[in-house]
């Protein structure tokens, strides 16, 4: 059998101060619920498990949004979060968090340090062993798929939207017009409910609420940490750099993925649509040459060159494969512009003579490489020149 608790505000919490209770059974179903303190609570033959929650007024709760990270690094970038939310030093603070959802939600909420200790003490006094504490909404039930737990406690709005999942709303009237706008389905419990929810479930029924995998019971009986002034808060904005870098390089390497799949399906595409083609070297440049080529059916003949051209090269290049950075065929030539990497390992000219067998001359260019037929081999400028002069 476990006690669970409505706390009012800590600040003011004394053992004589009347606060809600009720009783759960081992099915965990409601046996006993009134009003007591926690001195009269703890007036038994033995120690008792309890399981509180918060006053609204202390259930501060938020959430961050995370890249996939271990339990360490995540509980590293929540602190990080909490720095810059909190109104205290953080080192002051228990921080508490949720394991991260299907959306790399992270929710968390904190009280001072000093706070939990005398409540952690009170209750020691009494003979009370705390099981669990919990910010407020999570006193009420999971909701069903597609609704919102809701009650009014204390002239807060309390809503639970998941297991993991609470908030707490200030402006009552407000956020119930919000919801009911958006066309959110509440399930109501207890007194308050709007004049469009007839039909409020039981407050008794919150009671036997499932609890959250998280809470703010792991700062009860924890020394204060020691003040670590500017240290602390460079460690916390390093690691915050860290987990931002970390998010950057594992976007950067998933475009490059998604880029290599884009080239390849495109260089499938292009081999479907045209098979004459021996190698798909550049898929887009050579895709216009086809098309251009079968648009002007004169030049079927150019077509037969390009390819055999292209064939010898991929055959006699084998480093050009992948380094291609434009394919040009003009002038019965084919002019291929290379990676400045790729032109700086090809001084062995042993594959200059494997094309020269097969009647294939080859020139170097700035950018890196012409070939044509050797039988057509192109006259130098100067040559050129004097035979006009002739």
């Amino acid at each position: 059998m476990s006690v669970r608790i409505a706390l009012p505000p800590l600040e003011s919490l004394t053992v004589d101060t009347e606060l809600e209770f009720a009783r759960l059974d081992r099915d965990g179903r409601v046996s006993q619920a009134g009003v007591s303190t926690l001195a009269l609570l703890g007036q038994t033959a033995q120690t008792q498990s309890v399981v509180c929650f918060l006053h609204p007024t202390d259930s501060v709760l938020t959430h961050v949004q995370l890249p996939p990270l271990s339990a360490a690094k995540t509980k590293a970038a929540v602190a990080c979060a909490a720095q810059a939310l909190t109104l205290g030093r953080i080192e002051q603070m228990h921080v508490a968090h949720s394991p991260a959802d299907a959306n790399g939600q992270v929710f968390l909420s904190w009280l001072p340090t000093a706070v939990l200790q005398r409540f952690g003490a009170v209750l020691s006094r009494h003979r009370l062993k705390l099981r669990g504490l919990y910010p407020a909404p999570y006193g009420l039930p999971v909701p069903p798929p597609g609704h919102i737990s809701a009650c009014v406690l204390e002239g807060h709005l309390l809503l639970r939207h998941s297991l993991e999942q609470g908030v707490v709303e200030p402006q009552v009237q407000q956020r119930l017009d919000a919801l009911a706008a958006n066309g959110s389905r509440l399930v109501w419990f207890g007194d308050g409910a709007p004049a469009a929810l007839p039909d409020a479930q039981p407050a008794q029924q919150r009671w036997a609420a499932a609890l959250p995998a998280w809470g703010l019971h792991g700062g009860v009986g924890q020394a204060s940490a020691p003040q670590t002034g500017w240290g602390g808060a460079l460690a916390c904005c390093a690691l915050a750099i860290g987990v931002w870098l970390l998010g950057l390089n594992l976007y950067a390497a998933r475009q490059a993925s998604e880029g290599q799949q884009l080239k390849l399906h495109m260089s499938q595409r292009v081999k479907q649509a045209f098979p004459e083609l021996p190698v798909v070297l550049n898929p887009l440049q050579q895709a216009r040459q086809q098309l251009s080529a079968r648009q002007n059916p004169t030049g079927s003949d150019a077509t037969q060159r390009f390819a055999g051209l292209v064939l010898q090269a991929a055959s006699a290049m084998p480093f050009m494969v992948g380094n291609v950075q434009a394919l040009a065929f003009k002038d019965a030539e084919l002019h291929l512009s290379l990676s400045a990497d790729t032109r700086q390992h090809t001084a062995d000219d042993a594959w200059q003579a494997t094309l020269a067998q097969v009647g294939i001359a080859v020139r170097a260019t700035p950018t890196g490489w012409r070939l044509r037929a050797a039988d057509g081999e192109p006259r130098d400028p100067d040559d050129g020149a004097a035979s006009d002069d002739e």
